[in-house]
């Protein structure tokens, strides 16, 4: 297929593909998903060999937000049945984030519902990384507050995270149907003041919301266009007490195509597998290893997912490796552009950097051949790997009948499948152990 011919050229070089041939990805039939799978694979390999990432998220208080963000389950006015607890002490969130370091996690994703922190919480939060790291050094720390106001980020920044994540969720032109209490603007502002402030920026998107290709589309090139270094591609959990409780609008042949995208928009990012991938790509998450090259491991805010030694038998039998702590997480070019700058982290614990153009190819003499092109301890490529909350889901959206996708299942012939959706009974804020 010459589209694919094209992109796989475009993502080696570091190049991103036009708007017309991104949805061109998302067009393709169920029966071309694999060469598809196949065509960004070639791209994932080049910049990231076959290696894993793993992050784990740490729920430091639960439900009882103001936001409205229809895809949430700790939204005002959720009926969700899911568990709702204040700050958790440092202690606790440190026993917490033991859990997914043990189980191979190189990131811990520190998460709080809300508005955005009050300099109280700023201090609380920077009092949890504090214990955190004096148990494990190398660990890497993304905080995910919500909106950030003047100075915070620096001061989480000061605190010793290296990370934030803000994610866009949705385009610009929908972002209103789906939360009215804040803004896109709101949110593009508190990752670039992240940024600003020195920390690795982290933005995704949920899928399955009821968007069109198009909507998928401008986000990502959006994202592109905002730069971070990580992107989440979430897909909408339809939690029961939410809007979007009854949206089962995505198959697993379309959530490989949405990921395909997201990788030939942004070929040298890290992409990250997150919430819903349980859900939704069911017996086919293997193969989105061949596209994303990071994943949640375990349990994720409010609803469980897979248990962790299955996500770490499920990589090693698709033929993967778990990234290691020495290894640097971006390609060099993208790294080294951070580290000049002294922003980011590239996705590597400690000083360094983790920003450059998404997407836009470095200079020919700062990229190295795609055979070559990764980090220490990385597999050469071709060779054998909140406002609200960040990976659950939503305002009524369209019906599948007003959306015209390719790939869409019909509501009614996935409602069965809202028994897949298990509410999150263990782990921080309980007295059960997290899955990791």
């Amino acid at each position: 297929m010459d589209l694919l011919n094209t992109l796989v050229d475009k993502g080696l070089r570091g190049e991103s593909p036009t708007r017309e041939e991104a949805l061109a990805v998302l067009a393709t039939s169920d029966d071309e998903v694999l060469d598809v799978v196949a065509a960004a694979g070639k791209v994932r390999r080049a910049w990231f060999g076959r290696r894993v990432k793993l992050n784990y998220l740490v729920n430091l208080k639960s439900g009882l937000c103001p936001e409205d963000c229809s895809y949430c389950s700790q939204r005002l006015g959720s009926t969700s049945g899911i568990l709702k607890y204040t700050w958790l002490k440092p202690e606790q969130a440190a026993a917490a984030a033991g859990a997914g370091v043990a189980g191979g996690a190189k990131r811990v994703c520190l998460v709080a519902s809300g508005r955005g922190p009050t300099d109280r919480d700023v201090d609380r939060v920077s009092q949890t990384i504090a214990a955190i790291k004096e148990q494990h050094q190398d660990v890497e720390i993304c905080a995910c507050l919500g909106l950030l106001s003047d100075g915070q980020a620096e001061r989480l920044r000061q605190a010793g995270a290296n990370a934030y994540n803000h994610n866009l969720n949705t385009s610009e032109a929908t972002y209103g149907d789906i939360t009215t209490t804040h803004t896109y603007a709101d949110r593009v502002s508190t990752v670039q003041r992240a940024q600003a402030a020195g920390m690795s920026a982290c933005s995704g998107l949920i899928a399955g919301m009821g968007e069109s290709d198009e909507d998928l589309v401008d986000v990502v090139f959006s994202l592109r266009e905002l730069d971070p270094d990580s992107v989440p591609v979430n897909f909408l959990i339809p939690i029961e007490g939410t809007p979007l409780a009854g949206d089962w609008n995505l198959t697993p042949q379309r959530c490989l195509r949405i990921l395909a995208m997201v990788r030939f928009v942004c070929p040298d990012v890290e992409v990250r597998l997150a919430g819903g991938r349980e859900i939704h790509l069911r017996t086919l998450q293997p193969l989105a290893l061949h596209l994303a090259n990071s994943i949640f491991l375990g349990d994720y805010l409010t609803t469980e997912g897979q248990a962790g030694k299955d996500d770490l038998a499920m990589i090693a039998d698709a033929g993967f490796e778990v990234e290691d702590t020495d290894t640097t997480t971006l390609p060099a070019h993208r790294a080294d552009v951070g580290a000049a700058a002294g922003t980011g982290c590239g996705g590597h614990g400690g000083e360094g950097g983790g920003r450059g153009p998404c997407g836009e190819a470095a200079p020919a003499d700062a990229v190295p051949a795609p055979a070559a092109v990764g980090t220490p301890g990385a597999t050469p490529a071709g060779g054998g790997a909140p406002g609200a909350t960040p990976a659950e889901g939503g305002a009524p959206r369209p019906t599948p009948a007003e959306v015209s996708t390719p790939g869409r299942a019909p509501a009614a012939a996935e409602a069965s499948r809202a028994d897949l959706v298990a509410v999150r009974r263990r782990g921080a804020g309980t007295d059960l152990p997290p899955n990791a």
